[in-house]
């Protein structure tokens, strides 16, 4: 995958300052290290698009994050083709496919394209006044480089929206200004599809709490993605049992056990549980006027229901933080009024 725009020696000042400065190290996206260049073979490395080539034995920083996704994310805008034999090198990841400079496509970096999860999703990308919206369809690698495998060429950056001709056309930026462009960029969530409700079987789909059960026939939208979070993300938060025997199924997600009702755990949507990445982590929620922090333990699958593994109940929708007992007492919710409330979230 191409990767552009090298890192000077500020990346690495940047790392020291982050060794240096512990009370936000939890709050930043540390380097995972360093690697040295080697010079590209005769014939190797694509410089369409102005791209970089590994000078040899210079350090580049690498990294196996990226910064917090939000709403409106900060990221820089390159541009790389898709089309055979463009500076992209191979298919694209997600599809194993290659895209024309005429299609609005583009690769994260390594953070961001977070082990596929955004694989074939469209974000919103807002710059130079204007907004296009684009398909994920390839990682740019910002834990490797200077090797064959991504043609020599320097590992991405953390903060790269690695992008074909035809989202620089859509912005409107000139054609001589195409190479880095400041940005923001959100995610953009679309449902995936639509299941069918089975008719649980005598004695299947536990009720407690209110639970809803599938109805035979009946369609129900499911998503692979949550709403951009951010520091007051919108949800609704709804009650579950993580007991053993409780209408939260079998042991949670994340510890493979169960949690009292009287302990403030939660599950969350697909997208927000993000492949388990905000497991045992704690989420602050805002209520009824109160604030509560809690654990989270499990998903609350929004792509798959109505089906053994899901009690026969519902996908859960994209916007839900699913709650114990706990969680309600102490917003102060009187018991009559618990099931759904409007709610905001943020990580804590």
């Amino acid at each position: 995958m191409k990767n552009q725009i090298c890192f000077t020696s500020f990346a690495l000042f940047f790392f020291l300052l982050l060794t240096k400065w512990s009370g936000v190290e939890s709050q930043t996206c540390k380097p995972s290290g360093i690697i040295k260049g080697k010079k590209p073979p005769p014939g190797q490395c694509n410089k369409e698009n102005h791209s970089d080539c590994c000078v040899q034995g210079k350090p580049y920083t690498v990294y196996k994050c990226s910064p917090p996704v939000s709403s409106h994310t900060k990221a820089t805008l390159t541009i790389n083709s898709f089309q055979k034999g463009g500076d992209g090198g191979g298919p694209s990841e997600c599809d194993n496919q290659y895209h024309s400079d005429d299609t609005p496509v583009v690769a994260l970096s390594t953070g961001w394209f977070n082990n596929k999860q955004r694989c074939l999703n469209y974000i919103t990308i807002y710059g130079n006044g204007r907004s296009v919206k684009a398909k994920v369809v390839d990682e740019c690698d910002s834990t490797m480089g200077c090797d064959a495998d991504h043609d020599y060429q320097p590992p991405c950056p953390n903060n790269i929206v690695d992008a074909s001709k035809a989202v620089w056309k859509a912005l409107g930026v000139p054609e001589s200004d195409w190479g880095g462009l400041d940005i923001y960029w959100s995610d953009t969530c679309k449902p995936n599809g639509i299941i069918r409700g089975k008719k649980p079987p005598p004695g299947q789909c536990n009720q407690e709490n209110h639970s809803d059960c599938c109805v035979q026939g009946k369609p129900y939208t499911v998503y692979k993605c949550s709403p951009p979070v951010s520091s007051h993300t919108k949800a609704t938060l709804t009650i579950n049992s993580f007991q053993k025997g409780g209408d939260g199924g079998g042991p949670s997600e994340c510890d493979n056990q169960y949690h009292s009702d009287d302990t403030p755990v939660v599950a969350l949507s697909t997208g927000w549980f993000n492949n388990k990445q905000r497991c045992l982590n704690y989420i602050t929620i805002y209520g009824n006027g109160r604030s509560v922090k809690a654990k989270v333990v499990d998903e609350c699958d929004s792509t798959m229901g109505c089906d053994a593994d899901h009690d026969y109940q519902p996908p859960c929708p994209n916007n839900i933080v699913d709650a114990s007992k706990a969680v309600w007492k102490a917003l102060g919710v009187p018991e009559s009024d618990w099931g759904g409330l409007d709610i905001y979230w943020s990580d804590a």
